[in-house]
């Protein structure tokens, strides 16, 4: 699987979220969400817990630039949860947990998270998924979206929270 995405801090939740209605995204849900990073060489890898009975394993792979880029990733769903993080654990290592609040919207392809990560504050990350479409789409909903929600280049952020935090 392959995102566009791009990350931000977010200056103010009001205005983004007017701007969201404003450009007809739809709210999907809120949610809470622990993400467990473990050492890896090369990528980044974690397990997010979303709720007592939900959880996934994402491995992804980017670079570390500012502006919006390609992300390519893996998800697979984690059916016994407390074994197989104490396995990943001793396997691996654990680097650090990231807990956040995310406000989940969606406009065509691209989602927009609206986080609020424990220990960083707010941010904005949009994630056009490249599906059933052109690269040449993708980029041009992408910075539709980018654009009404004045995401500026001050702003932006070219790495993971599990990076922020470290």
């Amino acid at each position: 699987m392959k995102n566009l995405e791009v990350k931000a801090k977010c200056i103010s939740l009001e205005l983004t979220i007017q701007n969201l209605v404003k450009l007809g995204a739809k709210h999907e849900k809120k949610m809470y969400q622990i993400d467990t990073y473990f050492n890896v060489p090369e990528g980044r890898l974690k397990l997010r817990e979303e709720g007592l009975d939900f959880a996934s394993l994402i491995y992804y792979h980017r670079c570390d630039t500012a502006e919006s880029r390609y992300s390519d990733y893996h998800i697979c769903q984690i059916h016994d949860l407390d074994s197989f993080k104490l396995i990943l654990s001793n396997a691996l290592g654990k680097k650090i947990i990231v807990e956040k609040t995310r406000d989940l919207w969606w406009f065509g392809n691209t989602r927009v998270h609206l986080d609020h990560v424990s220990g960083l504050g707010d941010f904005i990350e949009l994630e056009t998924v490249l599906r059933n479409q052109t690269k040449t789409s993708a980029w041009l909903e992408h910075n539709h979206v980018k654009d009404t929600l004045k995401i500026v280049e001050e702003t932006l952020v070219p790495v993971s929270y599990s990076d922020l935090l470290v």
